[in-house]
């Protein structure tokens, strides 16, 4: 595949991209033409259709996977494709990972150090509940793996959710190790199941935008009544470890104002929160700094979730 960062001006190219935007316009002459922006992993590229619906022009919509036909040429110092065919792929023509914004890191390999925490835990009741979700239901496992964190503030990306829920996971385990106070338990199946609601609340990429689930409930009472519902359908499930575990859920984000229906409660669900709150800022700071080089320490502006204007640390020797 030809990745939209390496093309130059002068070339033909025979490629697949999302069409992330078509839009029909009109040139000053009142000839209507197409223009889009196609996109994949490495960035996007500004493209026009200047006879729409001639031979070789199929049909096809936004966030569609194209095929496109055409030649690189510069406007106003941008690359440019006029495209000269373009048709709709078909599911398994292309890997989606080619064309949005993926996590760097091994999702297979997270999801394997994901089911030995599961593995890990020895309430019966609640082992039985995690594996229901993670071993048992394979559309489930496939969903988790492929879906976001957040729309953009962080994990904004293919595999952010089990990047977001793995690191949240360990820093409970290490919690639980390290306060004895704490049921680890409890606080390690909270962590793998404390944003589950995000696969509702966020529709599947390319869209990666809220639903109107997501609107009006939020992933918080989502996940908690995702929970619920399986947990009706084990037999003898522990009432009060249901509604630990739904709590923990229910109060992750610590806070009212920051979208809690609750307040901790539990130790679990006060320190659940704090290790949701370490993941989420940690990975807002190394997506601000992927593009700042190490030797800047210039002032990166003021951030809303951080709350602070932040720059790089000094490298001395």
């Amino acid at each position: 595949m030809k990745y939209i960062e390496s093309l130059r001006e002068g070339e033909r190219i025979n490629e697949i991209y999302l069409c992330k935007v078509k839009q029909s316009a009109l040139t000053k002459a009142g000839k209507p033409y197409d223009n889009l922006i196609l996109q994949d992993k490495t960035g996007t590229l500004d493209a026009k259709i200047w006879e729409p619906g001639s031979v070789g022009i199929d049909e096809f919509d936004s966030l569609d996977y194209i095929a496109v036909m055409g030649d690189i040429t510069s406007f106003q110092g941008n690359l440019q494709l006029n495209v000269k065919r373009v048709r709709k792929v078909q599911e398994g023509e292309y890997d989606p990972k080619d064309y949005l914004p993926v996590s760097k890191k091994n999702i297979d390999e997270m999801y394997t150090e994901l089911l030995g925490l599961i593995a890990s835990v020895k309430h019966p009741y609640l082992k039985k509940l995690l594996e229901s979700f993670f071993v048992e239901d394979k559309d489930f496992e496939k969903r988790f793996k492929f879906h976001s964190a957040a729309k953009s503030v962080h994990h904004g990306f293919v595999g952010g959710l089990l990047e977001h829920t793995l690191s949240v996971t360990k820093n409970c385990d290490y919690f639980a190790e390290t306060y004895p106070i704490l049921n680890r338990d409890l606080i390690v199946s909270a962590a793998i199941f404390h944003d589950i609601g995000k696969l509702e609340e966020l529709s599947t990429f390319p869209e990666n935008d809220y639903t109107d689930e997501g609107q009006l409930l939020g992933h918080i009472m989502i996940g908690a009544e995702m929970v619920g519902e399986r947990i009706r359908t084990i037999p003898g499930f522990p009432k009060g470890t249901a509604n630990e575990l739904k709590h923990c859920i229910l109060a992750h984000h610590g806070e009212l104002e920051y979208g809690s229906p609750k307040k901790p409660a539990l130790a679990e669900a006060l320190a659940l929160s704090f290790a949701d709150n370490i993941d989420a800022k940690m990975e807002t700071i190394r997506e601000i700094f992927a593009s700042v080089p190490e030797n800047n320490l210039e002032w990166q502006g003021y951030n809303r979730l951080l709350e602070s204007n932040i720059r790089r640390s000094g490298r001395e020797s």
